[in-house]
C-alpha cells in the first residue's frame, strides 16, 4: 500500500462547463488490478469516519482506493447539490479515475447518497465493473410511500446491497424483495441503524462492523475478478 496523496478533481456537467474543482484523496494498492471509489452521505464529508475506514482497508488489500468530496461538502455547505450536480460529480471523478489510476475492474461505492447517486449514473449507461452500495436510501425516513428504486432495474452490472437491520432509510419488507427481483446482493448488519451503528446490549463494537463491510466488500469485487 503506498502513502496517501491528496489531489483536485475537476467538476464538469454534461455540456462541458466547469462547475469548480473538488478534493480526493487516492491510495494505491500494491500490484492493484481493481479500484473501488468511494462517496459520502449527505451529512458527511470525504473525511467521515466510516469512509475512511474503508479506503485504509481495501488499500491494505491490495486495491487501490478513491475517497471525494462532492462539491458542495467541498464548499463547506450541508444541503446537497441538486441531482444533475451529484451526477456530473460522481461522473467526473470517475472519469478521472479511469484516466489517471486505470485498472482490469472499476467498482463504485457509496454510503447512502453517494451510493444512491452512484446507481443513477450507472442506471444512465456509465460503464463500470461493480456497485457497493451501503446503506442505500430506499425511502426517506418512514416514507414507505416514496421509494427510490425505479432507476435501479436499468443498472446492469452486479450490485452489493449493504444495509443495518434496523435501518429506518430501508425497511426490510421492501429492502429484500427490491434485491431479490433486480438479482442483487444483500448483506445485512444484524442490529444496525442507517450509520451501521449497533445497540452496546448486541456486543458488536464499531470495529466489527467496519471489519464484516470490508470483508464483505472483499468477497463481492473478488466475485467480479473470476
Amino acid at each position: 500500500m503506498s502513502p496517501e496523496s491528496k489531489t483536485k478533481i475537476p467538476v464538469r456537467d454534461d455540456e462541458g462547463n466547469e462547475l469548480g474543482n473538488i478534493s480526493a484523496s487516492v491510495v494505491l494498492g500494491k500490484a492493484s488490478r481493481v479500484t473501488v471509489v468511494l462517496a459520502h452521505g449527505a451529512g458527511g464529508t470525504m473525511d467521515s469516519a466510516s469512509i475512511v475506514s474503508l479506503q485504509s482497508r481495501l488499500a491494505s488489500g491490495g486495491m487501490t482506493a478513491v475517497r471525494f468530496n462532492f462539491l458542495y461538502s467541498e464548499k463547506g455547505k450541508k444541503s446537497p447539490d441538486r441531482q444533475s450536480v451529484l451526477v456530473a460529480c460522481w461522473r467526473s471523478v470517475a472519469d478521472w479515475v479511469k484516466k489517471e489510476h486505470a485498472s482490469r475492474c472499476l467498482v463504485l461505492a457509496g454510503r447512502s447518497m453517494g451510493g444512491r447517486i452512484a446507481s443513477h449514473l450507472v442506471a444512465e449507461g456509465y460503464f463500470c465493473d461493480g456497485l457497493v452500495l451501503l446503506a442505500y436510501p430506499l425511502h426517506p425516513p418512514g416514507r414507505r410511500d416514496r421509494q427510490r428504486r425505479e432507476h435501479l432495474a436499468n443498472v446492469e452490472v452486479p450490485m452489493l446491497f449493504l444495509s443495518g437491520t434496523r435501518d429506518n432509510f430501508a425497511y426490510l419488507d421492501f429492502l429484500e424483495p427490491l434485491v431479490k427481483e433486480i438479482g442483487a446482493q444483500l448483506h445485512l448488519i444484524e442490529g444496525g441503524d442507517h450509520g451501521f451503528k449497533v445497540p452496546n446490549k448486541l456486543g458488536t463494537t464499531a470495529k466489527d462492523v467496519e471489519e464484516d463491510v470490508a470483508s464483505t466488500v472483499f468477497g463481492f469485487i473478488e466475485s467480479l475478478m473470476r
